[in-house]
């Protein structure tokens, strides 16, 4: 399908302000002590409630997809080699967010009122915007097995982020990594799986941006 380019800075835009405008206001409630990140009704010091809020990695998903879906927006054949480790970072992270949500997470979470709205900007409606803009506006090629590589130490570097975290405030933020409850062992296995998992998502990315055709530059040239 050809991109036009009106509807494909529409989309990357929308995109953006879809995942930015759920990330503020989940943001303002967690700072407000509102529902989100309240454990039996105990509310922590604003400070620590900031630092889990940042330490979810539905939230790091979401800010490279508004990150990037707004490069797109302002030049949507946006190219370059740390740009595509970032793009291709946001489109494996949401994806797994969304696969995850749905099949593990959501169960056990119960919100209500503005919370819920903002849950479902984050883990449903920015996640199927951003894998259906990509494929529908691309732009590709732009995933290589280098891309890959790089793109893969940031949920590395989560993994062992969480563990630390967790050791030192006895925190977790998912019931799959938490030690405290699994052990180590369960919890090193959770974090090993779910980076195989984004590798798998990954390379799945990077075949599919090999075989679909080339999406044209929508870039208005100055004649």
């Amino acid at each position: 399908m050809r991109a036009i380019p009106g509807l494909t800075r529409a989309w990357h835009l929308i995109t953006a302000l879809v995942a930015a405008t759920a990330l503020i206001v989940q943001l303002v409630l967690v700072m407000r002590g509102i529902n989100v990140l309240v454990v039996n009704g105990h509310i922590p010091p604003l400070s620590t409630r900031v630092i889990r809020f940042f330490s979810y990695f539905t939230v790091q998903s979401n800010i490279l997809v508004a990150g990037t879906a707004a490069s797109l927006a302002l030049r949507p054949d946006r190219d370059g080699r740390v740009w595509r480790v970032f793009r291709l970072a946001a489109l494996f992270g949401i994806s797994v967010t969304f696969v995850t949500y749905v099949t593990l997470l959501r169960p056990v979470v119960d919100l209500h009122g503005v919370s819920q709205l903002t849950d479902i900007g984050l883990h449903y409606v920015a996640p199927l915007m951003t894998v259906i803009g990509w494929v529908l506006c691309g732009p590709r090629p732009r995933i290589d097995e280098h891309t890959l590589m790089l793109s893969l130490i940031w949920p590395v570097a989560y993994v062992g982020y969480s563990l630390a975290h967790g050791a030192a405030s006895d925190w977790y933020p998912y019931p799959f990594v938490d030690v405290t409850r699994l052990g180590y062992r369960t919890a090193l296995r959770n974090g090993l799986g779910l980076t195989v998992l984004l590798v798998g998502v990954g390379a799945l990315f990077m075949y599919v941006d090999h075989r679909m055709s080339p999406t044209p530059s929508v870039r208005r040239r100055r004649r």
